[in-house]
């Protein structure tokens, strides 16, 4: 897996605009949206212990499109990945966060380091035989009550299969749904699970956003996002 995503280091975010260039929308629009839905968690959840900074990782995180759209949403950001070519563009762009490579069954962490750790469409690149090692290791870095939010393809969603069939790095993808993320969720450990559904509208006006949360129990939206506590 790292082969792969080595060789798009220099290319990624041409390839992914690549693959969604059907749907009119650019990937700064997802990118965004995701931004969005963890700065609700952080706050919703109540994540920051006392006085303490709120530290986050990025499990899977590589080149680091995502880290500009969070540079004021946590006090300290850290991200890892199987690909050291990436993370080494990532570290250029993104001066504010700290790198390191990882492997799908190991984090470089000690336990209880974090208070939220995501991971942003990764899990589908994952081997399914590693997924639960991969669930286990992202409990394993969380401190007790801190809260796993695994964001995902929606496999129901005609249009993103289509993306997954236009992305080359997609290519082997093992698209798993809200349930069966939730499923591995409780298997490792986690509690008070809940999923949401996303990306259901083109648009990001405060109405949209709004109307998207009333569907989002539903399996309509574009990606998901399944949450629980360590």
């Amino acid at each position: 897996m790292s082969e792969l995503f080595d060789r798009y280091k220099s290319s990624y975010g041409e390839v992914v605009e690549g693959s969604i260039r059907f749907s009119g929308l650019q990937h700064d629009f997802f990118l965004r949206a995701k931004a969005e839905l963890l700065r609700r968690l952080a706050v919703g959840q109540q994540l920051r212990q006392g006085g303490t900074q709120l530290r986050a990782l990025d499990v899977g995180c590589g080149v680091g499109s995502l880290h500009p759209y969070l540079e004021d949403t946590f006090d300290r950001l850290d991200g890892c990945d199987v690909s050291k070519e990436s993370l080494s563009r990532a570290s250029g762009s993104n001066p504010h966060v700290a790198y390191r490579a990882c492997t799908p069954s190991r984090l470089p962490y000690e336990d209880g380091t974090f208070d939220l750790a995501f991971a942003s469409c990764v899990v589908h690149h994952v081997p399914p035989a590693s997924w639960r090692d991969f669930f286990h290791e992202m409990h394993r870095v969380l401190r007790r009550g801190g809260l796993a939010c695994i964001i995902e393809h929606n496999p129901f969603n005609p249009l993103t299969r289509v993306a997954v069939l236009r992305c080359p790095f997609d290519k082997d993808a093992v698209l798993l749904s809200a349930g069966k993320t939730a499923s591995l969720l409780k298997q490792a450990g986690f509690s008070d699970i809940g999923c949401e559904h996303f990306l259901l509208l083109p648009s990001a006006r405060p109405f949209a956003r709004l109307l998207e949360r009333a569907f989002a129990g539903l399996p309509l939206g574009a990606q998901y996002a399944c949450t629980g506590h360590a």
